[in-house]
């Protein structure tokens, strides 16, 4: 099946842009930024201008019904270029997908096929399997919250510029794990830096994007961190003011993402700056300052606690157990007040 590597779209795309195509590439799962940009990375490449108008054909899934399409297409040779481009988008509608077999024991080597399935993967490994051979196949998962900060600095690194980690986390927070949303969101960010600067900071997220840089996720994790209770507490009330710039199962969801691996801090045997660093897979020694200082606050049994009541509170959120009724604001304050006592 494909291959697990995190990185795997960074060689992908290298590959393409040093002009190095397999004749089929499978994009394909829940993620779609990656899929995109793969795509459009190789319908930049694959053909001059000039040689598109006869040799580049994007198919729909929503215009066609079978595969047998698609491997008519592909058996086409190119007009008066090296190579033509088949484009197959939304994939995952098109029935017939075993027609794809024939094809794939003798590839037209003259052809790049391209094949994007969206909303999850392909289930037909003999498909799958018989691509990987010839080909590349690319699974392009949802990240994980605790993956976004690293998403976003190294999506402005590309771009040459820096943010802070404060700025990445606000980011991360207020758009979520949809990374397109993310990167068009980081693209503004960087076309509205002042004349002269490199750097994305939080008073430049707060004056473009509209989230505060005083009263956010990561300015109530601090306070929790440190158990300083009037921070919390106006953090707390300027939530309950903004309910939809700052909803409650995001901020459980960073409380409990914190203390999940505060948990295997405990359990590390370096605790020092770079051992928590690599211990949770941390960018910097400096992301690891904050589980140092919340090690010191809360011993291994209270965050044992802390994680169950985060569970807790994330079902009375949804209507489970009881107290259900209660609404964001007075859920939040409770949860607080019960990690910090």
């Amino acid at each position: 099946m494909a291959k697990k590597d995190t990185n795997q779209h960074l060689a992908i795309l290298q590959d393409i842009r040093n002009k190095v195509f397999k004749p089929v590439y499978l994009l394909m799962g829940e993620e779609s930024y990656y899929i995109d940009l793969i795509c459009e990375t190789i319908i930049e490449n694959a053909l001059k201008d000039s040689e598109r108008d006869f040799n580049q054909t994007i198919l729909y899934g929503a215009d066609i019904d079978d595969f047998a399409i698609v491997v008519n297409a592909a058996k086409r040779f190119p007009m008066m270029a090296e190579r033509q481009l088949i484009v197959v988008k939304e994939a995952q509608n098109i029935k017939g997908v075993d027609n794809l077999l024939y094809y794939l024991q003798k590839p037209l080597m003259s052809t790049i096929l391209v094949i994007c399935h969206k909303n999850g993967s392909l289930k037909n490994k003999k498909v799958v399997t018989g691509i990987e051979k010839i080909g590349v196949v690319y699974e392009s998962k949802k990240l994980y919250d605790n993956q976004l900060p690293a998403f976003i600095n190294n999506y402005v690194v590309a771009k040459k510029l820096s943010i802070d980690p404060k700025a990445a986390s606000m980011m991360a927070d207020f758009v979520g794990n949809d990374l397109s949303r993310l990167s068009s969101e980081l693209d503004k960010l960087s076309i509205s830096l002042p004349e002269g600067s490199l750097r994305i900071t939080p008073e430049i997220v707060e004056r473009n994007v509209g989230i505060s840089k005083d009263f956010n996720n990561y300015e109530l994790l601090n306070a929790i961190i440190t158990r300083n209770i009037l921070k919390a507490t106006q953090i707390i009330q300027y939530f309950e003011q903004n309910p939809k710039n700052n909803p409650l199962v995001v901020t459980i969801s960073v409380l409990f993402n914190f203390f999940s691996n505060l948990m295997l801090c405990y359990f590390s045997t370096d605790k020092s700056e770079n051992g928590i660093m690599n211990e949770l897979n941390l960018r910097s020694s400096f992301q690891s300052r904050d589980y140092l200082t919340a090690m010191r606050a809360y011993n291994a049994y209270k965050c044992i606690d802390i994680i169950a009541l985060i569970r807790q509170y994330d079902a009375r959120s949804k209507g489970i157990g009881s107290g259900a009724s209660s609404n964001d604001g007075d859920l939040l304050k409770e949860l607080v007040f019960k990690i910090m006592h």
